[in-house]
């Protein structure tokens, strides 16, 4: 069983408590939308937020049912359960703010890959994509391989291809800046995550592969608003 929770909230109200990015977004949602759930219990749901005029409009996908914060009104909170036949379809027009990034792998003096004690590469800082080729391949890729699985170190299957003989919309590389402790010095330091939105139509090759990536979401960075697919069946 999962949820899905659309909030509209004007923005003095947003102001008003204090809630000035997307990591302060996450954590209010957290708090206020599952009050009754352990604060160190995994954070097993996807937030998106998006600006719209004088208001901000924030998505919440959830195996627990998510509560109406105080803050947001009555007329701006709708929720309902995902029903299982919504996830049985072929065809998905597809709406997706992502932070699609490449993962620089450290090399030693003379270019040789460095390992881990484990036996994995030792990564280094993600540098986020811009061009629209790499932004597409990227997408591309996600359907082929969601991510590799810590255990076996294998591919896990994401389940979908993009259609590519319909239209794929990408927007321009968005910075979303935010503020974080650092978990080494304890004091505050700015960063931000570029987010870029995808819209086009999916088809599903791999039904359990892609339930399992619509209920985890796409990419990283999914605790600061993305990676959530928001999806409307279709026909072709």
């Amino acid at each position: 069983m999962s949820w899905l929770a659309r909030l509209k909230v004007d923005v003095e109200v947003v102001r008003a408590e204090g809630i000035f990015d997307n990591y302060v977004w996450h954590k209010r949602l957290w708090n206020d939308c599952f009050p009754d759930v352990p604060r160190d219990a995994p954070r097993d749901f996807l937030t998106r937020i998006d600006q719209i005029e004088g208001a901000f409009r924030a998505w919440i996908m959830a195996k627990r049912k998510p509560e109406k914060p105080e803050w947001c009104p009555s007329d701006g909170f709708a929720l309902k359960e995902i029903a299982p036949s919504f996830l049985t379809h072929r065809y998905y027009a597809f709406d997706l703010k992502a932070n699609p990034v490449k993962t620089i792998v450290q090399r030693g003096p003379n270019g040789e890959t460095l390992y881990k004690s484990n036996g994995k590469r030792k990564c280094g800082k993600r540098i986020p994509l811009v061009k629209p080729e790499d932004l597409r391949a990227w997408l591309i890729q996600k359907g082929k391989v969601r991510c590799l699985d810590q255990s076996t170190g294998l591919e896990v299957p994401g389940g979908f291809r993009i259609v590519e003989e319909k239209s794929l919309e990408i927007s321009p590389m968005v910075e979303n800046y935010f503020r974080k402790k650092n978990k080494k010095t304890g004091e505050e330091e700015a960063a931000y995550h570029g987010g870029v939105q995808f819209r086009g139509t999916l088809e599903v090759t791999d039904k359990d592969r892609f339930i399992e990536t619509y209920q985890v979401g796409i990419g990283s960075a999914k605790g600061f608003g993305f990676g959530l697919l928001l999806l409307a069946p279709i026909k072709i």
